[in-house]
């Protein structure tokens, strides 16, 4: 089988070809393409990646290209992972929220809807491709971001073989079950919202409930994602419920607004001006030659990266992870899984036919009774022998409803906007938006967005 990923000259490339390769035998893989549109990029991460491959398993087939259609043509499985417009879009979108007093992340808010603008145009055409060149059978992952959203977009438009995917509410879990020390199939929680608007509840071991434990742990505030939240706020949301750490924008917009105004860069110019420095290092290696000098490179420039997750924006960073492992002390690592993980989590149990549960971006199909059939939430699903039910959450506290509800109503005007060029239903969306809120502000960003973006969306009535 084949498995492709689109925009596989991204940073992550090196990490997601090493748990791709690791997990190929088990689940019947035998050749992986990396595709990007940019050279430059493929031939740096994408080049390494294929390096790790070399080590791990020397018998997967593992290609790069820049061509579209030679990796879509006969796939199995595909990932798609595209920044359109890269850094310097995000940057745009960014430094355009902040001038009207905003939050400009790159998924959520004004910023996700102009990332929005980017990414669905885009996915809707690598879809048509994919019907066009990809086995009749098809799974695709969409880890392109505003990730929910795209997916609500390709869904509506019939792609019914698109899954959207994020590595948030596995990395959660992953801390939790570490902090209990614990094995991992003892341990079980669910997951409930929209992608990047999520919660968490019902934790239990081995059946018994421990949410009064997780709750007493004294490094809970400390080493999970909670780090971002003080506990009043955590026991005002009430049910016994956990907040996804993207809620952080919500319930202290202007808390994280101030911090990125009072700082001498937002997110998108640090990263930035972290890859500008990484690409121009690994340009001076022959990493044919000498891969280890430049993953090496690599894997300091990524972690500076990582350590600085969140922590312009909150104030809280996380534990500086400051040993520098080798190519070969990577490859040797337990793989932590990442957004690949859980793309090969569905893969196994659609090939194996083995149950499992995992949280995913579908269709509602009415597992939160106050949305749509078609609405598609962040939610723990049951897949066995190819079938993916989501999982029915009641009792959801009126907080979160009234929440889920506004964002999801945001969402498909964004979509109906974007499908229909009309700037109307653009200020709707941004306007109902509960961190914008405002028509004057919502005007404005979508005029200086669409005035950007002309190349991606066209002319707008």
């Amino acid at each position: 089988m084949k498995l492709a990923v689109i925009g596989g000259g991204g940073v992550r490339s090196p990490f997601l070809a090493k748990s791709l390769v690791m997990n190929a035998d088990e689940i019947g893989i035998t050749e992986i393409v990396f595709m990007d549109i940019s050279e430059e990029k493929l031939l740096l991460f994408g080049k390494l990646g294929q390096h790790i491959a070399a080590k791990i398993n020397t018998n997967i087939t593992f290609k790069v290209t820049t061509e579209v259609v030679e990796a879509l043509k006969d796939a199995d499985f595909i990932i798609t992972t595209i920044r359109s417009g890269g850094d310097e879009s995000r940057i745009f979108d960014e430094r355009t929220a902040l001038n009207h007093r905003v939050l400009g992340q790159e998924t959520t808010g004004a910023g996700g809807f102009a990332m929005a603008l980017r990414s669905i145009p885009v996915l809707i055409d690598l879809c048509e491709k994919i019907v066009k060149y990809s086995h009749k059978d098809v799974l695709v992952f969409n880890f392109t971001n505003p990730s929910g959203l795209v997916t609500q977009a390709l869904r509506n438009e019939g792609y019914d073989f698109v899954y959207g995917i994020c590595d948030a509410p596995s990395n959660f879990r992953k801390q939790l079950i570490h902090l209990l020390d614990i094995n991992d199939e003892d341990f079980e929680m669910t997951c409930f919202g929209l992608n990047h608007l999520s919660w968490f509840r019902d934790f239990k071991i081995n059946g018994k409930d421990v949410y009064d434990k997780i709750m007493g742990l004294k490094d809970v505030f400390v080493d999970t994602e909670l780090r971002y939240f003080d506990k009043k706020t955590v026991d005002l949301v009430g049910c016994n419920d956990l907040p996804n750490e993207y809620l952080y924008f919500y319930y202290y917009r202007d808390q994280a607004v101030d911090a990125i105004v009072n700082s001498h860069s937002t997110r998108g110019e640090t990263i930035c001006a972290i890859n500008k420095h990484m690409i121009k290092a690994l340009q001076n290696v022959d990493i044919d030659k000498n891969p280890q000098e430049a993953f090496k490179i690599f894997i300091s420039a990524y972690i500076d990266r990582e350590n600085q997750y969140f922590a312009l924006e909150s104030g809280t960073a996380k534990k500086a992870d400051l040993r520098i492992p080798t190519l070969d002390e990577f490859i040797n690592q337990s793989d932590g899984g990442g957004y690949a993980g859980v793309a090969l989590t569905f893969i196994k149990a659609y090939v194996t036919g083995k149950p499992v549960d995992m949280v995913l971006s579908v269709p509602n199909n009415g597992a939160l009774d106050f949305l749509e059939d078609n609405d598609v939430v962040e939610i723990t699903c049951h897949i066995e022998k190819g079938k993916v039910t989501p999982m029915p959450v009641d009792n959801i506290a009126p907080l979160q409803k009234n929440l889920i509800r506004t964002i999801k109503y945001y969402e498909r005007k964004t979509v109906q906007a974007i499908k229909l060029k009309d700037k109307n239903i653009g200020i709707k969306a941004l306007m109902f938006h509960p961190l914008i809120n405002s028509y004057p502000i919502a005007s404005k960003l979508l005029d200086e967005y669409l005035n950007e973006y002309k190349d991606y969306i066209g002319e707008w009535k």
